[in-house]
């Protein structure tokens, strides 16, 4: 797959690498001069350009590198608000507030399960919403609801990652929407956040339904930070599982639907949480088995994962690439930038990953024609002690994440680097592979 013209498709690719690189969304900077940055208004106006075209070459490259593996399908929605820096926009409607410009974006991510790290950008949509007030949420069908962008994302997990060996769509409370579970893909399992107390077919409500369950393990989860400052921590819960009937909703024009569908749901409560902190309270409702105590802490520990999107949109948003801050005022042009963005965003997090080895191939980065010039540059960025040796084997991406820390200022003593250096290093590696390619231009393989 491609944008339709090799120079934009190699543009972009340009383009994602120097978002990555430099940690910003300012044009002004990708470019790095006037010509540069010309041609990233160009890239971003081209007629051969759009959210869709970005994200379908993205899914085709992340389907390739999940072939035979179990991933996770993540998806979850952010805002950007451009509040105090709504002046000149042009083609956005109010934000979640109802009144300040901005827009939305939804995007899917693929998390490999064995290893945990982010592989690649499955899916996104983009968009803004009208001016005039959407008429009551209840008397519109469910395809016309911004909640129908959970369900198309199930369908593109499922067509993107169709060589994975297993694909479970995980997301949070805004996903518990009964057409989601009645017209779930096959081959795609779920695990969703229950936010409804819903009715089950005999009429009890679903958060009773584990009331008398005997619990059947006691597990340490992991609960990511939950912003600046906080460091996360570790939570001792207790599991309680079993098979439930949720009914059609009374409400909404769902009469098509089933009447009943029968799920699984597990409960993680925690128990004696630290002073100070809301203790842990998962109810998750999964098309997974849960017959026993494992198997209902793998659930529960696939779910963890979920914090991934959040890393992700961190890392476009202020704590990272800062896209609020954009200088675009047109919102095509900008939604484009946004594309690119996730795919920069990702980037920086795959690389954060791999600075402490694992068992990833370099190939989810970095094209496997660069193994020459990445092994002679790790031969002469070593020193001579060994704690300056490039301690993982060629071909993971564990080794071109040292090369790139190296090139970015560590000196393999301190602590490890964060994303600025990786950033950083990151940028002195492109140039020098793209000036490897460029000597090396139209050479036999």
């Amino acid at each position: 797959m491609s944008f339709g013209d090799i120079r934009v498709e190699k543009r972009g690719d340009w383009l994602i690498e120097r978002v990555a690189a430099t940690g910003s969304l300012v044009l002004r900077q990708l470019g790095e001069n006037r010509a540069g940055e010309m041609a990233v208004h160009r890239f971003l106006s081209s007629p051969y350009v759009s959210v869709e075209r970005i994200v379908e070459t993205l899914a085709g490259r992340t389907g390739e590198r999940c072939v035979g593996r179990h991933v996770l399908a993540v998806q979850d929605t952010t805002e950007i608000n451009f509040a105090g820096r709504d002046k000149k926009r042009r083609g956005f409607g109010p934000a979640g507030n109802g009144t300040t410009p901005g827009f939305f974006i939804h995007p899917v991510i693929a998390v490999d399960v064995e290893s945990e790290a982010v592989v690649g950008l499955v899916d996104a949509a983009i968009w803004t919403r009208a001016d005039e007030a959407a008429a009551r949420r209840r008397s519109r069908a469910s395809g016309d609801k911004e909640s129908a962008r959970w369900l198309a994302g199930c369908a593109s997990a499922v067509a993107s990652l169709s060589g994975a060996a297993r694909v479970t769509m995980v997301a949070d409370r805004e996903s518990d929407l009964y057409p989601l579970f009645a017209s779930k893909p096959e081959g795609l399992d779920l695990i969703v956040r229950a936010a409804q107390n819903r009715n089950l077919a005999e009429g009890s409500p679903l958060f009773e339904a584990l009331g008398d369950a005997a619990c059947l393990r006691v597990c340490k989860v992991r609960v990511a930070p939950r912003g600046p400052g906080d460091k996360g921590r570790i939570a001792t819960v207790e599991l309680r599982a079993g098979k439930v009937r949720i009914a059609r909703p009374v409400n909404g024009l769902v009469e098509k639907l089933p009447r009943e569908i029968e799920l699984n749901l597990v409960e993680a409560r925690e128990v004696e949480a630290p002073a100070g902190k809301t203790p842990l309270l998962w109810r998750l409702l999964t098309t997974h088995a849960v017959a026993d105590g494992a198997q209902a802490e793998d659930v529960v520990q696939l779910y963890r994962l979920r914090w991934r999107i959040e890393q992700t949109f961190r890392a476009l948003k202020s704590d990272g690439l800062a896209l609020e801050d954009s200088q675009l005022v047109d919102a095509e042009r900008l939604f484009n930038l946004a594309a690119i963005g996730l795919a920069g965003a990702v980037r920086t997090i795959q690389l954060v990953d791999a600075r402490d080895g694992g068992p990833r191939p370099a190939t989810d980065v970095i094209d496997e024609a660069f193994a020459i010039p990445l092994e002679r540059l790790s031969k002469k960025l070593e020193g001579k002690t060994q704690r300056q040796k490039n301690p993982h084997p060629p071909g993971s991406l564990a080794f071109v994440a040292w090369i790139a820390t190296r090139l970015g200022g560590w000196n393999c003593y301190y602590k490890p680097p964060g994303p600025k250096t990786m950033r950083y290093g990151w940028n002195q590696l492109a140039a020098r592979l793209e000036g490897y390619a460029l000597a090396t231009e139209g050479e036999n393989p």
